[in-house]
């Protein structure tokens, strides 16, 4: 039942997102025109560059996996990363595609179940650190840019309990600066999320949490999978720099969507706003992204880049047309993957599900 709700509301949002930016026919009108002059040079430079991001996420992996004595070709790692891409752009609802890709992961791997899941709750951890350091950079040092150099205007604390007022200071902030707040209010409490889980591993406080804590059985696998992390630290250093080449890449495959719609946006400026546009829309709310991501492009790009509205939509659009091409990939490799059995969703979540709990129960 949670997750048919979930799904109903990850298509609604997608839907009406959708239907708000292509509402206005003259909006509709630019993107196409946009689309029709994009050129293949750039489109080409886009796949390839996308084709990257996935290198560098496999390398991680991989670099990951041997930590933990999981062998594994470099073609199944690319293959298994594949399939979650496909999962992550056509499965709504709360199974992602990391969640598939650790099934079938954990197929191939009979022998060395637990340590093919530490390694990929790892793989997770050292995703989200790339993403804060790049991010953490791009923020201090475009501050100015990104805020337009307009500080936030006074607030009182009276306000909370007046509507009125709410809104006239909340109308005051720019929607961009609204945007980069939320971005660090994301960032921030992932950071207290990872100081949590490293304070509760220091000070050995993992096995005294209750039962029924949330998440208690992710937080005694982190444990265990930081000790031994933190002895193969320049195993974990090479992972985090493979991140950060992941989240700098990712950023490089729109801006060679911008330039095939020739858009005239420079090329820190698109960096710049990424981590907004990638954060926000990867939140758990939409179909893949697709409608939140849309809105964003629009909003950021045509406020901080003067870039017509109808023109920042195609770029969204083209972008997720480059990634889609692995996708379908991805989708194609599930179809004829082997040894593996394909199973249902409900069979895959249920199966990681219980040896993350096996695990934490070992301990």
């Amino acid at each position: 039942m949670k997750k048919t709700i979930l799904t109903i509301i990850q298509v609604a949002v997608t839907v009406g997102i959708l239907a708000w930016v292509f509402h206005d026919p003259k909006k509709r009108a630019e993107i196409a025109g946009s689309l029709r002059n994009a050129q293949l040079s750039w489109i080409i430079a886009g796949i390839i560059t996308y084709g990257i991001v996935e290198i560098l996420a496999a390398a991680r992996w991989q670099i990951l996996l041997h930590v933990q004595g999981v062998n594994i070709s470099w073609l199944r790692v690319c293959g298994l990363f594949l399939i979650g891409i496909f999962f992550n752009q056509f499965m709504p609802g709360g199974t992602g595609g990391d969640v598939v890709k650790i099934y079938y992961l954990l197929k191939e791997t009979p022998g060395k179940r637990p340590q093919a899941l530490l390694a990929t709750l790892i793989d997770r951890v050292i995703g989200l650190l790339g993403l804060i350091l790049v991010a953490g950079v791009l923020v201090v040092w475009r501050w100015e840019w990104l805020t337009q150099g307009k500080p936030i205007p006074h607030f009182e604390i009276g306000w909370l309990f007046s509507f009125s007022a709410m809104k006239e200071w909340l109308g005051q902030i720019p929607d961009t600066t609204k945007l980069l707040y939320i971005l660090l209010a994301i960032l921030g409490a992932s950071i207290a999320g990872i100081a949590t889980s490293f304070v509760i591993t220091g000070f050995g406080l993992v096995n005294k949490l209750p039962a029924h804590f949330p998440k208690r059985d992710i937080f005694v696998d982190l444990s265990i999978a930081y000790n031994a992390y933190a002895k193969a630290w320049k195993s974990s250093l090479a992972a985090i720099a493979a991140s950060v080449g992941v989240h700098l890449a990712s950023f490089m495959v729109f801006f060679c969507a911008a330039r095939s719609l020739a858009a005239p946006v420079k090329f820190w400026d698109l960096v710049s706003v990424m981590p907004i546009i990638n954060t926000l829309s990867a939140l758990p709310i939409s179909v893949g992204g697709t409608g939140p991501r849309e809105g964003l492009f629009q909003t950021l790009l045509n406020e901080l880049c003067g870039i017509n509205k109808g023109q920042s939509v195609a770029i969204s659009l083209t972008g997720f047309v480059l990634i889609l091409v692995w996708g379908l990939i991805g989708g194609l490799i599930y179809i004829f993957y082997r040894p593996s059995e394909h199973a249902k969703i409900s069979k895959i979540e249920q199966e990681v599900a219980a040896l993350e709990h096996e695990i934490a129960e070992s301990e």
